[in-house]
């Protein structure tokens, strides 16, 4: 089963509401979907999310990227020899994680399908079921516990609550959520680098104090500020998630040889797929680090590789997978089933979209 080419595709789906964080609005997903080609009539699916203020790409690098590097690096080659296969693929251009993660996604999919087995299954097949969070953007405090609500409705137990574009508010408004939706409803808070390390060790003070048990936060400070990182961990008891600051497995090791955060956030977008984000995984566990498996504004395609890697492996203990419940529509048909909150594996092979 040889590479013979690789095609890629604009990928489109509008969203519910906007999404925002402390560092980007967005109105509709705009991503690149990657189709790669074998000589005997096969097809992988990928996709890459065009992240700048995160990954550093946009549609035009990703595209760029990949017929010009990645797709003379790789074609030719036969999908059995995937370590081979992902060395090239790494070695192919510097950073691009997303654009790297697209064919990434790809492979494994063709990998799984010469198999004839679920993706999932083939990298170890720990569940078939998974719980997702559901982001809340970062609005006025009333726009928050309406959007809140209306999640809970929908079935959503765990609530991610984007913050840091206003930290003299951001206690306040994470407590009038906590009201809003009571105690038993599981918070999580997203800071998306958006405070010092000063600020967000007494936020979270403030939100311990108050008894608002909240599950984890993550990112609160500037992704290259270990030091600061290693500051609020030190200093506050609540979970403290590693999310920008990891990109490869030596950042993973940096962060927890350094102590600067009990958990780490795994998004294929930054460690350009599978293959790597595997890595990171194998030596958080060899740590007692739990990881969570997340994506950044993502649909379907992409957030289905995601879920399989994360319905495979024990270490990964909390999901962000929401993409798809962001959007008005799905842009592919099969997949996982994504019910809301839950994502259910199929035995449908690869990813599911053949």
């Amino acid at each position: 089963m040889k590479i013979k080419n690789i095609v890629v595709r604009k990928v489109e789906a509008p969203l519910i509401v906007p999404f925002k964080t402390a560092l980007r609005t967005v109105h509709s997903i705009q991503n690149i979907a990657v189709y790669v080609h074998t000589e005997d009539g096969q097809i992988g699916i990928g996709e890459a999310a065009p992240t700048a203020v995160i990954t550093g790409e946009t549609i035009g690098s990703i595209t760029h990227a990949i017929e010009h590097y990645i797709k003379p690096a790789i074609l030719g080659m036969d999908i059995e020899e995937m370590a081979s296969i992902m060395e090239r693929l790494d070695k192919s251009l510097y950073q691009n994680t997303s654009a790297k993660a697209a064919v990434d996604m790809a492979l494994y999919d063709l990998h799984a399908q010469h198999y004839k087995t679920p993706l999932y299954k083939l990298l170890g097949g720990y569940r078939k079921e998974l719980i997702t969070d559901i982001t809340i953007s970062v609005n006025n405090t009333e726009e928050m516990i309406k959007d809140s609500l209306a999640a809970v409705e929908r079935g959503f137990q765990i609530l991610k609550i984007k913050v840091g574009k206003d930290p003299a508010t951001d206690a306040k408004r994470v407590l009038a959520i906590r009201d809003a939706v009571g105690h038993a409803i599981t918070l999580r808070v997203d800071a998306n680098q958006g405070w010092t390390p000063k600020q967000a060790v007494r936020i979270i003070s403030a939100l311990e104090d108050a008894d608002a048990n909240i599950d984890l936060v993550e990112q609160p400070v500037h992704y290259d500020d270990l030091v600061g990182m290693q500051y609020v961990t030190a200093n506050t008891i609540t979970n403290i998630l590693a999310d920008e600051s990891v990109f490869s497995a030596k950042d993973a090791f940096t962060i927890i040889e350094r102590r600067a955060a009990d958990l780490i956030n795994i998004k294929l977008m930054k460690t350009g797929g599978i293959f790597q984000a595997q890595k990171i995984c194998n030596i958080a566990e060899a740590n007692g680090i739990p990881c969570m498996i997340g994506c950044m504004l993502e649909t379907k395609i992409s957030v289905s590789a995601a879920a399989h890697f994360a319905a495979s492996q024990k270490n990964i203990t909390m999901v962000d997978l929401d993409g798809p419940s962001l959007c008005m529509n799905d842009p592919i048909a099969g997949g996982p089933i994504f019910n809301n909150d839950r994502i259910t594996m199929t035995d449908a092979i690869g990813i599911g979209f053949s």
